[in-house]
C-alpha cells in the first residue's frame, strides 16, 4: 500500500500507540517478573509471547472475531474474568515468594540456572496473559478502527496492526534488558523480597482494575 508523503493520522496513531505501549500494565509486569527470575532471555521470551498474542489479537480484529465478541457480553466477561484470575495467580505466587521462602531458597534461585531459564514458561505466560487482557481487544476494537480512513484497504489495517505489535516488542524489550542490569542488586533476599512483594501487589491490583 502506498501511503502519502505527510499522513497526519498514522502520525497520530504512532504516537498514541507509542503512549499506550509504553505506560505500564500487566504485559510489562509480565517482563519484568520473569527478568527478575530468569534474566534477560526470560524477559524476551515473555516479550515475544506478548507479541505473539498481540498479533492475535490483530488477526482476529482484522477477521471480524472482535467485533463478534464486542456483541457478545458473557464471552468477554469470560476473558476479562479468567485474565484477571490469571494475574490474580501470578501475583498470590509472587507474594508467597515474598513472604514464605527461605533465604537459602532465595539465595540459591539468584544464581544463574546451569540448565537456564525456563524460557517456555516465560513464553507461555506472556501469551496467556495479554490474550486474556481485554484491553487489547478494546484497541482494535475501537482505537484501531478510528484511524481507518472510509476507503481503507486492508492492507491499513495491516499497518496499523504490524506498528503495534513491534512497538510493544521493542518496549517490552527494553524493559527486559533495562531490569537484567538491575537484577542482581537485587538478588539479596531482602532486596529480592520487596521486588516480589511489589510485583505481587502490582499485578493483584490489576487484575482488580481488570475487573472494573
Amino acid at each position: 500500500m502506498k501511503l502519502p508523503a505527510h499522513d497526519p493520522s498514522l502520525a497520530a496513531y504512532i504516537t498514541l500507540t507509542a503512549l499506550l505501549v509504553v505506560t505500564p500494565g500487566s504485559s510489562t509486569a509480565m517482563v519484568v517478573r520473569h527478568v527478575l527470575g530468569g534474566g534477560r532471555a526470560a524477559g524476551l521470551a515473555a516479550a515475544a509471547g506478548i507479541a505473539v498474542a498481540n498479533a492475535s489479537w490483530a488477526a482476529a480484529a482484522g477477521l471480524g472475531v472482535t467485533a463478534i465478541l464486542a456483541r457478545a457480553p458473557l464471552v468477554f466477561s469470560a476473558i476479562r474474568y479468567g485474565g484477571a484470575a490469571y494475574l490474580a495467580f501470578l501475583g498470590l505466587r509472587a507474594l508467597g515468594r515474598a513472604f514464605l521462602l527461605p533465604a537459602e531458597t532465595i539465595i540459591a534461585r539468584a544464581q544463574d540456572d546451569p540448565s537456564g531459564p525456563d524460557l517456555g514458561a516465560a513464553f507461555r505466560d506472556g501469551v496467556v496473559v495479554n490474550l486474556l487482557n481485554p484491553p487489547i481487544a478494546t484497541f482494535y476494537i475501537v482505537v484501531v478502527p478510528s484511524f481507518m480512513p472510509a476507503a481503507a484497504a486492508a492492507g491499513r489495517f495491516a499497518l496499523l496492526a504490524a506498528i503495534h505489535v513491534v512497538l510493544a516488542f521493542l518496549c517490552h524489550t527494553a524493559w527486559a534488558s533495562g531490569f537484567d542490569v538491575l537484577r542482581r542488586v537485587w538478588a539479596r533476599p531482602a532486596a529480592r523480597r520487596g521486588v516480589d512483594a511489589v510485583i505481587g501487589a502490582a499485578l493483584l491490583a490489576l487484575a482488580v482494575r481488570m475487573l472494573r
